[in-house]
């Protein structure tokens, strides 16, 4: 039996600011936006017809890049971010059969896809949903089931008031007449959950359990979320290869799993740990250190003397002499010399980047958006998220979120005697 898949790269990703300028799985790791990871993976499982629901032809743009041949692609337009359900409406006329529905940056969906079409021979049923056991409810809708038979979906329930501690994973595998359904459903953030639900009552609806650890199949809603997919990516695709445009200073030291691109520049006394990804076009000035799962995207520019560790650079980003750590930069950030990301709070306690939103982590640093500007020997606080278009003065410390286009600057009093 053929599959159709729908991937959802449309919406505002309003949750992972201050990296959503562009849907979240336009985010490039290793050189490849999520999204093609995605696409990679249904190829693999057989998928030939792949429909990407998506606004302002930004997927579409992203990926003429690449070349998939042995899968048609086609495009459809969601006008408003109205939520899944909505957006999956807008490919409705494009859709012709069984398919499959998955978020777009879903790394792993080949060895799911492969698990949800056994569930679906072997139970006979009309859809299967894949669902994963959590720690956190409040992130994602929670199954609420009778043995392998899901009943209904609760959305981002409080812990004390979830009826179970499954969450539906992302990866539904649906039966045409499921759009009749959701065609009834008024059009608002969670249609897509209460058409499932209302499905349910009238139609074998079969839940699949992954056995996986939820760190082992990453997912992403937050920004700092992105280190798990890396790590996910990292482990299962990054291959040792310096290219032979790359100008690799005699003394340069290399260990562990490392790549390094096109026309490359490595300059004297810089060590590299991997595993780490150097794109084409970087520069990594002298006495440098790369270490630990560190991803530095096309035409990066690391200065002399800076320290990058488990830390995520876009294309573009400039930095000088410093310490970047557990941080993410977006595209063409340019950092001033002697500028220091805190990723450990004093204390060492869980790093909170709002009031209400604990990471989980006791170790992040900067969330910085695109296109900001940092001047020199600046102090950036454990988990600080910063927008896009900033711009924050010398010797400043940051130790509070700062919305996009901000001007921030510490003031300081010269004394004179």
């Amino acid at each position: 039996m053929q599959y159709q898949a729908v991937i959802l790269a449309a919406g505002e990703s309003s949750r992972f600011w201050p990296l959503n300028e562009k849907h979240k799985s336009l985010i490039k790791i290793m050189g490849k936006p999520l999204i093609w990871y995605t696409i990679d993976g249904l190829v693999k499982s057989g998928v030939n017809e792949i429909i990407i629901v998506e606004s302002q032809s930004l997927a579409e743009k992203e990926l003429a890049n690449y070349q998939f041949p042995k899968c048609r692609i086609v495009y459809a337009d969601q006008a408003e971010a109205k939520g899944m359900g909505n957006a999956l409406l807008s490919a409705r006329s494009l859709i012709k059969g069984n398919f499959l529905v998955l978020n777009a940056e879903m790394a792993e969906c080949s060895e799911i896809f492969d698990q949800l079409i056994s569930k679906l021979k072997e139970s006979k049923a009309k859809a299967v949903l894949a669902g994963q056991k959590t720690k956190t409810p409040e992130l994602f809708g929670i199954a609420r089931f009778n043995e392998d038979k899901i009943t209904e979906i609760i959305e981002k329930p409080k812990l004390s008031e979830a009826p179970s501690d499954i969450k539906v994973s992302g990866i539904y595998l649906l039966p045409e007449d499921f759009l009749q359904t959701l065609e009834k459903v008024e059009q608002e953030t969670y249609s897509f959950e209460k058409a499932l639900s209302l499905y349910m009552k009238t139609n074998d609806v079969r839940l699949f359990i992954l056995k996986d650890k939820e760190e082992d199949i990453p997912f992403l809603k937050y920004p700092w979320h992105l280190f798990n997919i890396e790590k996910y990516l990292f482990d299962k695709c990054l291959k040792s290869k310096i290219e032979k445009s790359a100008q690799i200073a005699k003394n340069v030291v290399i260990k562990g799993n490392v790549y390094i691109g096109e026309n490359a520049r490595i300059f004297e006394n810089t060590t590299i740990n991997g595993p780490c990804y150097i794109g084409a076009n970087s520069i990594i000035g002298n006495n440098s250190l790369v270490r630990d799962y560190s991803n530095l995207e096309n035409n990066v520019l690391m200065g002399a003397f800076a320290e990058v560790t488990r830390t995520i650079f876009q294309q573009g980003v400039n930095v000088h002499s410093g310490y970047f750590g557990d941080s993410i930069f977006g595209e063409k950030c340019l950092v001033g010399a002697g500028t220091i990301t805190a990723n450990v709070r004093i204390d060492r306690g869980e790093i909170k980047v709002k009031p209400d939103i604990v990471t989980g982590l006791k170790s992040l640093g900067a969330i910085i958006g695109n296109n900001t500007k940092i001047g020199i020997n600046c102090s950036l606080m454990p988990g600080v998220l910063i927008g896009a278009d900033c711009f924050i003065g010398p010797s400043s410390v940051v130790s509070e979120n700062l919305e996009d286009k901000t001007k921030f600057f510490t003031e300081f009093k010269g004394i004179r005697k």
